[in-house]
């Protein structure tokens, strides 16, 4: 997992809000005094400037449309590739659990999409959604929120 990641991580752990952030020049002075890297500050602002373009346009999308919960979601080979098999698992195991609604399914795999590299790893794509519930400040059942935490060998952590 790249440093960006870890950078998510920290964001999710110090800011219970992204309200509680501060403006992006002074959360990249706080971000490299923890110890992160400039290009990897980078990366991470540059995500979550995307994620927030792409939340602004699928949200009222979502209100326009009758989202319906029981739709089944077709993935495209792009996807696929860019996804892999593994994270598409796990975004259908958060959509399930009613932990994803479709709206912010497709911010996810948007920002997914948008990764330095594919297919992303289940610990990445964790993270990913981690940020994306983050963002909207979304009700996540416990036992769910545990899963996003954690990968194969622990916690998603530095």
């Amino acid at each position: 997992m790249t440093a960006m990641y870890d950078i998510l991580v920290y964001l999710f752990e110090n800011y219970y809000t992204p309200q509680a952030c501060p403006r992006a020049e002074v959360l990249a002075s706080k971000l490299a005094a923890a110890g992160f890297e400039h290009e990897d500050i980078d990366d991470a602002l540059n995500w979550l400037r995307d994620l927030a373009s792409t939340t602004e346009r699928c949200l009222p999308l979502a209100v326009m449309r009758d989202a319906r919960r029981d739709a089944a979601r077709v993935y495209t080979d792009t996807e696929y590739a860019a996804l892999g098999t593994e994270a598409i698992g796990f975004i259908s195991f958060l959509e399930h659990s009613g932990s994803l609604p479709p709206v912010l399914r497709e911010i996810l795999i948007e920002a997914a999409q948008a990764a330095d590299h594919s297919p992303l790893s289940l610990a990445e794509i964790k993270v990913l959604a981690l940020m994306v519930l983050w963002s909207q400040e979304a009700e996540v059942d416990h036992l769910v929120f545990e899963e996003l935490l954690t990968d194969d060998e622990g916690r998603l952590s530095h």
